[in-house]
């Protein structure tokens, strides 16, 4: 795990793109010390144009100036103890960004920046954060609605990476992040997952959902193609 930013340092990433008329997503890449990872920032916008960022990664000035006319940074979710890297200096850009952590990493991430609560509200219906169930209360998820559908905002616990090659390809298919479907990783199983009837519960729930069109991940493709089907088949892999 990479030491968190102090200053703003800008990693290689992509233009943002907009998933749905209050979903922004960016993704861009972080040198680890055996591989190259992608990983990725969702931004979701309140109906009153207050912004929720989901996992920051700093941007370029052109794409932080595009970033603020999209609306205003308010809360700052670190969904887990190693999603950390940005945390800091992005509270010290918006010093009133309300920072947010499962309760059960916060500890961690209070390493980095204090964290202000573990169940936000957000005043909004149709934005939704979710402590993962199953997951020692170590995982967070991001659950958005909009006119067009609903997007589910996963971290660590689904990987999607499809086009890896190399040795990191081989590494991240090793670890479970890599592969030629979603899955959840072998190491998050390991480190996270502390009852898997509990988590497979948690996805069947998201399963059901009858407006999912989408699922995003912080390291991989965005999963749009039957997203509740994917879904079943995660929780079918932890029976």
């Amino acid at each position: 795990m990479s030491a968190p930013l102090r200053d703003w340092k800008v990693l290689p990433h992509d233009s943002p793109v907009a998933i749905d008329d209050n979903i922004l997503t960016v993704v861009g890449e972080i040198r680890m010390p055996v591989m190259v990872l992608p990983r990725r920032m969702t931004v979701a916008r309140l109906h009153d144009a207050r912004l929720v960022i989901f996992s920051a990664i700093a941007l370029a000035d052109k794409e932080m100036a595009a970033l603020d006319l999209f609306g205003r940074p308010a809360f700052l979710i670190v969904p887990n103890g190693r999603h950390r890297l940005d945390a800091r200096i992005w509270k010290d850009r918006y010093p009133a960004l309300q920072v947010i952590a499962p309760e059960g990493a916060r500890a961690k991430v209070a390493e980095v920046v204090p964290v202000d609560t573990s169940t936000p509200d957000f005043d909004d219906a149709d934005v939704q954060f979710i402590t993962v169930a199953g997951t020692r209360s170590r995982e967070s998820a991001l659950l958005v609605r909009s006119p067009t559908g609903t997007t589910l905002v996963l971290n660590d616990i689904v990987g999607n990476i499809r086009d890896a090659s190399g040795f990191t390809g081989w590494f991240l298919g090793l670890v479970g992040f890599s592969g030629p479907r979603p899955q959840i990783p072998k190491v998050v199983k390991m480190a996270l997952v502390d009852d898997r009837n509990v988590l497979r519960a948690q996805l069947t729930q998201w399963a059901d959902i009858a407006s999912l069109t989408r699922i995003l991940v912080s390291h991989g493709a965005v999963i749009d193609a039957d997203p509740r089907r994917i879904l079943r088949e995660l929780a079918d892999s932890l029976a």
